[in-house]
């Protein structure tokens, strides 16, 4: 069985890397992910799944951190320029970019696999050192780059969708490909668990390129110690004055958010596990002479556990309510991201393993059983959800040689690692319909 993923993917492998190269070039953020959203609809549809979009797929009150209406219709007819599907992009009016796809193949488990789509906000490096930019695919989106694999990680899902149509004879159950928009900045997870994405899911799989994996031909089966997370923006409303005739009349809005920036870094560290804090950006102030008005800090808490993020997250309320306090002014906190932690299960990721194994392209000596991700990720919502349900979840990371780290504007991929992955993904939802893993296990 594995044999015959391994050539149907290797088939796959020239689409694949192609594929890949035409999302990085057109990149989208969160919520404006309309084009590639498209081509994923598109291209499940081709191969037979039944597509949920829009509504159906996002719900519209759980998303956060969304952009304004008219940025969204600026995305939207970006994508549409660019070559994406007029009438599927008008059906994700609003930001709502995520995409279920669903194979229905008789009676057996429900197999969810998730892979996420956004771009980060940074300018893709453009000299002919970078091999994007060289070779003519680099981001023509400004301010937007595929700096953390996702692109690598659409073509994957497709290629898996592809892979399991093609075997679909062989499954017992229902696949379901769920293709989440906002994962930078833990957005989009939620919005689709709330639509349902996970109803009635048994096993759960998800994926990162590289990251803990940095070299091709290694695969870590089962990922734990995601941090909970919260985002969060801060807008400090003060009084404009004078700087040197009416001082007293003002309300310096800039002293309050560096006071709130600094006293949120001094927040105690948490003594039952690890805890963050940062504030990484702070913008303030109009004019040399003018009494700053306006302020606004983008910042975030992170813990081992949900207690110890929720722990911090309440401590960050109150510096702000003091540094607000202090200096007179208004202050508005709005959330803007979220997820929890998670823990992946040795039993899934044990047949993750069995499938790896089973593969030629995996050395078998960097076959890792578990790693900690030591960061966030909103796949820890649903899998969070899955498991709440009794069912079983994991997320593995494919080994792949990096030019740069990840969020770095001279990041890529070896592209040789989007067939393997795409085959490991489908060996394992193949090798759960035809023999679930025992509880316990």
């Amino acid at each position: 069985m594995t044999e015959n993923i391994e050539r149907l993917a290797a088939a796959l492998e020239d689409g694949l890397i192609g594929r890949r190269r035409d999302l990085h070039r057109c990149p989208e953020a969160a919520w404006t992910e309309f084009r590639t959203a498209s081509m994923v609809a598109a291209a499940l549809s081709a191969a037979g799944y039944e597509v949920r979009l829009g509504q159906e797929a996002v719900r519209r009150e759980s998303m956060l951190g969304v952009p304004s209406e008219d940025e969204l219709t600026a995305h939207m007819e970006r994508a549409v320029a660019q070559g994406g599907d007029p009438d599927l992009i008008a059906s994700m009016r609003g930001g709502l970019t995520g995409v279920v796809g669903e194979l229905r193949c008789g009676e057996g488990p429900v197999v969810a696999l998730r892979f996420d789509m956004d771009a980060n906000d940074l300018d893709e490096a453009c000299d002919e050192e970078h091999r994007p930019f060289r070779e003519g695919f680099a981001s023509v989106n400004a301010g937007v780059m595929h700096a953390c694999g996702h692109d690598g990680h659409v073509a994957m899902g497709l290629g898996v969708a592809e892979l399991l149509a093609e075997c679909k004879d062989q499954l017992h159950g229902t696949v379901r490909l769920i293709f989440q928009p906002g994962e930078e900045g833990v957005r989009g997870a939620g919005p689709m668990v709330d639509a349902g994405a996970l109803d009635g899911v048994d096993y759960l799989l998800g994926g990162h390129i590289g990251f803990r994996a940095p070299r091709t031909g290694q695969v870590v089966c089962g990922t734990g110690g995601f941090l909970s997370t919260t985002k969060f923006d801060v807008a400090f409303t003060g009084v404009a004055a004078h700087a040197g005739a009416a001082l007293e009349q003002g309300r310096n809005a800039l002293l309050a958010a560096a006071n709130a920036a600094l006293n949120l870094h001094a927040i105690p560290r948490h003594g039952q596990g690890a805890s963050r804090v940062t504030v990484g950006v702070l913008n303030a102030g109009q004019g040399r002479n003018v009494v700053p008005p306006n302020a606004l800090i983008k910042a975030e808490t992170r813990g081992e556990t949900s207690a110890i993020n929720d722990c911090m997250f309440e401590r960050a309320r109150e510096v702000v309510a003091g540094a607000a306090k202090m200096y007179g002014v208004d202050a508005v906190l709005t959330e803007v991201g979220r997820s929890v932690s998670g823990e992946s299960d040795p039993g899934l990721a044990a047949r993750v393993r069995r499938a790896a194994e089973a593969m030629n392209f995996f050395d078998p000596a960097e076959i890792i059983d578990r790693m900690e991700l030591r960061g966030s990720e909103d796949f820890a919502l649903m899998l969070a959800e899955v498991q709440g349900r009794g069912g079983l979840g994991t997320y593995l990371m494919l080994g792949s040689d990096l030019a740069a780290g990840h969020h770095n504007a001279r990041f890529d991929f070896d592209e040789r690692c989007l067939a393997p992955g795409a085959a490991l993904f489908a060996a394992c939802v193949l090798d759960l319909m035809e023999q679930p893993v025992e509880s316990g296990s």
